[in-house]
């Protein structure tokens, strides 16, 4: 995939500029005057190389796809066994819900509530966010109210939303406990696994600004 530097407007005269063609770089705050590039390129910083723009043929209808999916797996995997652990004949199996219901008692209500929420609740009201933000724009119609508002929502809980994280640390974790015990893995398990994959694919194809700017565009 080719990429172009984004350019910086050095010797832009204060309010040559207009704002609404300029781009920041979320990570190093570096200032830069947007130009999109060719699909299939992008656009990236040239103090940090993060990319800033990577437009995509057709890439909303993808990411609808995939977000589908992705709801329909963490959704599911709330109500299936995510570990079966047998030790000296005795065998247990526990869901997603049992660990954060686990903590229940006292103070550690707090910590079943924040697992339950970050885990399932968080990701899948982001999934929910995406579509309602990308449906309209993709059938090329207004988009929906408060559309920005949801979307710079969604962006705002993109860290808080760790149900890959979850499931990276839980394989993490057996590799420790595998010597302890036998584990069988449950239905969830590999939803969440599908779910991490699809995760790392979708964002292949998310471009936030050009997600921004459809948003701009539709409803002026």
């Amino acid at each position: 995939m080719a990429e172009t530097d984004a350019e910086f407007p050095r010797n832009a005269l204060p309010g040559a500029v207009h704002l609404g063609d300029l781009i920041a770089c979320p990570h190093c705050d570096a200032l830069y005057t947007a130009h999109v590039p060719a699909s299939g390129e992008q656009a990236v910083c040239a103090r940090c190389h993060t990319v800033l723009i990577a437009p995509i043929r057709k890439a909303g209808l993808k990411i609808i796809a995939l977000t589908v999916a992705m709801l329909i797996l963490i959704v599911s995997a709330v109500f299936f066994p995510f570990l079966n652990i047998e030790v000296s004949g005795f065998t247990n199996q526990a869901s997603i819900l049992d660990t954060a219901l686990s903590f229940r008692s006292g103070l550690m209500a707090l910590l079943a509530v924040a697992t339950a929420a970050m885990v399932v609740l968080i990701p899948a009201l982001r999934l929910l966010l995406v579509l309602y933000v990308l449906t309209p724009i993709v059938r090329d119609r207004v988009p929906y109210r408060y559309a920005k508002s949801a979307f710079g929502l969604s962006q705002r809980l993109k860290p808080w939303a760790m149900a890959e994280i979850f499931a990276i640390g839980c394989a993490v974790a057996l590799v420790k406990v595998a010597a302890l015990a036998s584990i069988g893995f449950g239905p969830a398990f590999w939803m969440f696994t599908a779910f991490v994959f699809i995760v790392l694919v979708s964002d292949n194809f998310y471009c936030t600004w050009s997600v921004w700017k459809s948003l701009e565009h539709q409803q002026d």
